[in-house]
């Protein structure tokens, strides 16, 4: 018998037959004889019945290289020990993942780059690692890109063709996380979100089917995807973004001192969200060890003109940057450059490892952080930036501490607030916080939180923040509800901020 079949008619039989196949439906929601409620567990789940059915790998806890799979990209949660991690190659492991979860009443995590803030790609049930499903391959004007790609593979895979996706910088995040929250990189004001580009995606719902969503297939899972969060509807199998021609950019960067960082806050909030959509910007605000005092700095890509743009800034702030470099040069290197590993070949901008997903020569360091964030729909007034200086001076205690405001705009803002799940199109910058600490990280947000009027980006998700649903989802909140309770009725999917 077929390892899968044996799966399904040993473990899995009564789950397969209320809807839960291998094979990919033409249609949208579940089915309407669906049980209600999954079947109880008939006795102590047989993890080696599920390895027999997947593809690739299955990690148990006494596996030599269970210490490493269990890690996420933030060693804070090294300690936290899954029953299981499910290295998914197929659809088809994921539909097997989720049915003997659901089966069995295993809480699940869904992972690809494991970059959640709060931990929540991993937990003490089940984790379904969608890493080794990495393609990126051209089809036309578009780049099919399975669930597993990180950032640092999405480029290089288009980049020899001149085309890429707009997306975030960070070489080691997963496309998954990234793009089902919205997607803010240094392209979005040119070319729009992450999920702006999207044309359709392959999501494993929890029913265990596969389904495709696009404009007219699932329409209201395809909206949700956009903006609505990873991990709230399903397990995400491969998205087929629409690819822009881009060959050459110029990063650039001007640093003020700490003594004009009023003037050139003041400055930058009213230029930046305006600018012409071929400039990004990202101000930030930074301590390190060993610095004397805090440092101001405006970093940007621009895709033409970044001497026009670089003078434009500089007349907004009013006073002159005491130093600035700007070099143009072909879009991978320069997304290396912006992610940190410049001048590194691209198996080196990866995290260090040999489980998929990883490679042995990985050289991107793992970093010990958390964050909290705000969205921008007015610039700061004046009492608010101070409040903001404020909080590097008296807290310039060796710690490494930044605050990263990403300018919006554009492209991004032409999209309206309901037209896909991410509702934040008419702010103006959206602003990170990022701290070892998590008393620095509060007192800052919470000194910000008046001029801020309750609102957060999801990808950035803060496990501290009141009131979520509203900061992270708006006017958009009900509809997303709708969905959830459509396609995932049990929410098999759910962590302390799941939907």
């Amino acid at each position: 018998m077929d390892r899968r079949k044996l799966l399904k008619a040993t473990v899995l039989g009564p789950l397969a037959a209320a809807g839960c196949s291998d094979e990919k439906p033409s249609g949208g929601g579940p089915p309407d004889d669906r049980p209600s409620r999954p079947p109880r567990p008939t006795g102590p789940a047989d993890w080696n019945a599920l390895e027999r059915g997947l593809d690739g790998t299955l990690i148990r806890p006494s596996d030599a290289s269970y210490a490493q799979a269990r890690r996420l990209y933030i060693p804070r949660y090294d300690a936290i020990e899954p029953a299981g991690i499910a290295y998914c190659e197929t659809p088809q492991d994921v539909s097997e993942c989720i049915a003997f979860a659901t089966l069995q009443r295993i809480p699940v995590a869904v992972r690809c780059g494991g970059h959640s803030y709060a931990g929540w790609s991993t937990g003490t049930g089940l984790v379904i690692d969608v890493s080794p499903m990495d393609t990126v391959k051209r089809d036309g004007g578009n780049a099919v890109v399975g669930a597993g790609t990180r950032l640092i593979d999405l480029y290089a895979g288009l980049a020899k063709d001149g085309v890429g996706v707009p997306s975030g910088s960070c070489p080691t995040v997963g496309v998954a996380g990234l793009t089902l929250g919205g997607g803010i990189g240094v392209t979005s004001r040119a070319y729009g979100l992450s999920c702006d580009a999207l044309v359709s995606v392959q999501v494993a719902t929890a029913d265990g089917r596969v389904l495709t969503c696009d404009d007219k297939q699932n329409p209201d899972l395809f909206w949700a995807c956009r903006g609505g969060g990873g991990g709230n509807f399903g397990a995400v199998i491969s998205f087929t973004f629409r690819a822009h021609e881009i060959a050459e950019v110029t990063p650039f960067s001007l640093r003020w001192p700490w003594s004009d960082a009023a003037d050139v806050i003041r400055g930058w909030q009213r230029w930046a969200p305006s600018a012409p959509d071929a400039a990004w910007t990202s101000l930030r605000l930074d301590t390190r060890p060993g610095q004397a005092t805090p440092s101001i700095e405006v970093i940007g890509v621009a895709l033409a003109d970044a001497a026009r743009h670089m003078n434009a800034l500089t007349a907004a702030t009013g006073t002159d940057p005491t130093s600035s470099t700007s070099q143009s040069q072909p879009y991978l290197d320069a997304m290396k450059f912006m992610g940190g590993c410049a001048g590194q070949t691209v198996e080196q901008c990866h995290v260090q490892g040999t489980l998929p997903g990883q490679r042995p020569a990985g050289a991107f360091p793992r970093t010990n952080y958390a964050g909290k964030s705000h969205i921008a729909y007015k610039p700061l007034p004046d009492n608010a930036i101070s409040a903001l200086l404020d909080r590097f001076d008296k807290g310039n205690d060796v710690q490494n501490r930044s605050v990263l405001m990403d300018a919006l705009g554009g492209a991004i803002g032409r999209v309206g607030p309901g037209d896909t799940a991410f509702p934040h199109r008419k702010a103006l910058f959206c602003v990170q916080y990022l701290a070892p600490d998590n008393a620095w990280l509060r007192a800052t947000h919470a000194a910000m939180e008046p001029s801020m009027g309750g609102t957060a980006y999801v990808n950035y998700i803060d496990p501290d923040l009141k009131g979520w649903t509203t900061a992270y989802y708006g006017p958009n909140l009900d509809r997303l509800k709708k969905t959830k309770a459509a396609h995932d009725p049990e929410r098999l999917f759910r962590f302390p901020q799941a939907l």
